[in-house]
C-alpha cells in the first residue's frame, strides 16, 4: 500500500481505473466521495490489464507510479497494487474478493462516475460485486442518472453524490493534448506531470 495505515475496521473507499493519466477530477472525485460518505479512507486501485480497454498508451507500471505521486501528499489516500499481484484482465470481482480476503474487518465502497452505473450490470459478476460492496456513484458535469434503468438490485447498493465542485477532465482530453504540446498545468497534479516529462510518457515535452 505505500503508505502505513493505522488501523483496521474503516470505511474504505475503492477507486478503480486505467488512470491513463490520472488527473485532478480523479482526486476531486475521491475527496468529494470520502466528505460525503464519511470514508475514512480511498484506496485507488489502477488496473495492471483493463479487460474492456484496448491497451492503455503508457506501460502499467508508469501509470502506478502517476497515481502514487498524485496521492502521496494525501492523508487520507492510499494506493492499492492488487491487481499487479495477480496474473491476467483486472475485473473489478477479482479485486473486492482479494482486498476482502486480506482486510475482513474493512467495509468497502466502490467509487465511480454516474455515468459507468449504466453499464454496472454488464460488469464481470456484477451480482458478487453488488453482495461485496456499496456503490458510490458521482454525477458528472451536465449528467443526469435515470434511476428507471437500474435494476433494483443495484438501487439498493447505490448512492448518489451530486453536491461539492464538478471538474469536466477527461484522461482522453489530456492525452491529446500532451500529444499535442499543449500545456497540462493545473489538470494534473506537478508530481505527475514532471514524472511524464522526465519519462517522455505521451510525447510531450513543455516549452
Amino acid at each position: 500500500m505505500g503508505k502505513v495505515r493505522n488501523n483496521e475496521g474503516k470505511r474504505i473507499g475503492i477507486f478503480g481505473g486505467t488512470f491513463d493519466p490520472i488527473h485532478i477530477g480523479h482526486l476531486i472525485m475521491a475527496e468529494q466521495a470520502r466528505v460525503a460518505e464519511d470514508l475514512e479512507e480511498i484506496w485507488f486501485v489502477p488496473a495492471n490489464i483493463p479487460p474492456h480497454k484496448q491497451g492503455p498508451m503508457v506501460d502499467a507500471k508508469h501509470r502506478l507510479a502517476m497515481v502514487e505521486k498524485a496521492v502521496m501528499d494525501h492523508p487520507f489516500f492510499f494506493v492499492s497494487r492488487v491487481e499487479f499481484n495477480r496474473d491476467g484482465p483486472s475485473y473489478t470481482v477479482d479485486t473486492l474478493i482479494s482486498l476482502g480476503d486480506t482486510y475482513p474487518n474493512d467495509e468497502f465502497y466502490l467509487i465511480m462516475g454516474a455515468d459507468m452505473v449504466l453499464h454496472l450490470s454488464k460488469w464481470h459478476r456484477v451480482e458478487e460485486i453488488l453482495n461485496r460492496v456499496s456503490i458510490i456513484g458521482l454525477l458528472r458535469p451536465g449528467y443526469a442518472l435515470d434511476q428507471r434503468q437500474l435494476s433494483s438490485n443495484i438501487k439498493n447498493r447505490l448512492t448518489l453524490v451530486n453536491e461539492g465542485v464538478k471538474v469536466d477532465i477527461s484522461s482522453s482530453h489530456l492525452r491529446e493534448r500532451l500529444i499535442q504540446g499543449k500545456s497540462v498545468r493545473y489538470l494534473i497534479p506537478d508530481s505527475v506531470r514532471l514524472y511524464l516529462e522526465e519519462n517522455h510518457l505521451y510525447g510531450w515535452n513543455e516549452s
